[in-house]
């Protein structure tokens, strides 16, 4: 028997301050990555950023204009769509991240080339997993009118 369609999204409070850190978070990080000193006064960041700097701003854009988004309107399948998005630039931003790997640790007794190469494989991987998760809901949402949660008892 199904008792109907039980939303489990978190009360509207918590997703607002959710959204508004998110706005603040991506604000922050894309001026103090384009501003002046910006990313060049990093010491670990080589010059092979720059050509990665699209793609990181296109994720932390994404996220601040999806969170200014929802901040004043957040219907359940929009979140989802947005999440998807976002997600997506994220991944893309990783990706071009590990084909560039604009990273130098020089001489250390920690490798910490292989543990941002194994942070980065986490980051994409569990986009890749976020993606099909978002998917299904898109899927599931459409099917029970709006809600991507239908619980049987």
């Amino acid at each position: 028997m199904t008792t109907g369609v039980r939303s489990r999204r978190p009360p509207v409070r918590a997703r607002l301050a959710g959204y508004l850190a998110g706005v603040v978070v991506n604000g922050v990080l894309l001026a103090l990555i384009n501003g002046q000193p910006g990313w060049v006064a990093v010491p670990f960041l080589t010059a092979g950023f720059s050509s990665v700097l699209g793609a990181v701003d296109l994720a932390l854009v994404t996220g601040l204009v999806t969170g200014f988004l929802h901040l004043w309107h957040d219907p359940e399948r929009l979140v989802i769509v947005d999440g998807f998005v976002t997600t997506g630039a994220g991944l893309v931003a990783l990706v071009r991240i590990w084909l560039v790997f604009p990273l130098d640790f020089g001489a250390t007794p920690v490798d910490w080339a292989a543990v941002a190469r194994g942070v980065l494989a986490i980051g994409i991987a569990g986009s890749v997993l976020g993606l099909i998760s978002g998917l299904v809901d898109l899927v599931r949402a459409g099917r029970a009118g709006g809600s991507p949660v239908e619980r049987k008892v």
